[in-house]
């Protein structure tokens, strides 16, 4: 099992001069810690823009620039390497790449001065292998917030961490931490909301279920300290009762999440690398 990855993830110093941001570094070392918690395996892809152009090269779009025999030999070139990889190897899971790059792009690429929709020059040869953008790759570590209280929610929440690890996300579930009326002691319940609050604090996103005929309170809390810090939520509501004329469940919990009817939606919303859908492809209620 393993991923292809476009190698500047690995190595930044092939990258553009001066586009690396504090917070690519950050996701592409989350995109690696990812491979090894699951023991994918990454192979580099040839960086044929650095090949071309050499180290310490500016950046700019493909036209005027990449746009030459040249470079298509270089391409030719690494899709044959990467092809016998393939063929050595079998089908990797993804390509991990960098999106807005002229080579490596994944939902959009500088053709010319502006970014346009669609795969760089070099993934566009690739077009049979699901490809996601690191920073959708690196957003791996779940926080299921739910109700927790009867054995049926217990079990169902299970059943969605258990599909949401087969997609290899690592999922924090408050009921496997001691979050249960045997410990609701007084002297326990301190360290369950401190255990708790570091595991949100700590995650890339929230999956919220929303189910019952209002949403748990401890749900919708978690729900709004993620919104506030800027986590994002994905809520799951498969009750089909509403609350209101164009509401299904408390507006504000609405308005700060996207929603979804079903959980098998749940991975191609968070991007898994299993699936990697085009952003337009994802499916999401209008609720």
């Amino acid at each position: 099992m393993y991923v292809l990855m476009c190698p500047c993830i690995a190595t930044p110093s092939l990258r553009a001069v001066g586009i690396t941001k504090d917070e690519d570094l950050i996701a592409f070392s989350q995109a690696k810690d990812r491979c090894r918690a699951f023991g994918i395996d990454t192979v580099m892809m040839p960086c044929s823009e650095t090949q071309y152009l050499g180290a310490d090269h500016p950046p700019g779009p493909y036209e005027g620039r990449l746009d030459t025999p040249e470079f298509a030999a270089i391409l030719n070139r690494s899709e044959e390497a990467v092809r016998t990889i393939i063929q050595e190897r079998g089908d990797p899971l993804c390509i991990v790449g960098v999106d807005s790059s002229p080579v490596c792009g994944v939902n959009q690429w500088y053709r010319t001065d502006d970014r346009q929709p669609g795969r760089g020059v070099f993934l566009s040869r690739f077009p049979e292998i699901p490809a996601v953008d690191v920073y959708d790759f690196a957003c791996y570590r779940v926080y299921l917030a739910a109700p927790l209280f009867s054995e049926a929610e217990r079990r169902y929440n299970q059943s969605v961490a258990a599909l949401l690890k087969e997609h290899f996300f690592d999922v924090h579930l408050p009921q496997e931490c001691g979050d249960s009326s045997a410990e609701r002691s007084d002297d326990h319940t301190a360290a369950i909301f401190t255990e708790n609050l570091a595991a949100l604090s700590e995650a890339d996103v929230v999956v919220a279920i929303i189910d019952g005929a209002d949403a748990d309170s401890g749900t919708a809390w978690e729900m709004g300290y993620a919104y506030a810090q800027g986590i994002p939520v994905i809520a799951l509501r498969t009750d089909f009762r509403k609350a209101g004329v164009s509401e299904r469940v408390n507006l504000m919990l609405e308005e700060a999440a996207r929603v979804t009817s079903k959980a098998e939606h749940l991975p191609r919303l968070l991007f898994s690398p299993r699936i990697c859908p085009l952003r337009d492809d994802i499916c999401v209620d209008n609720i």
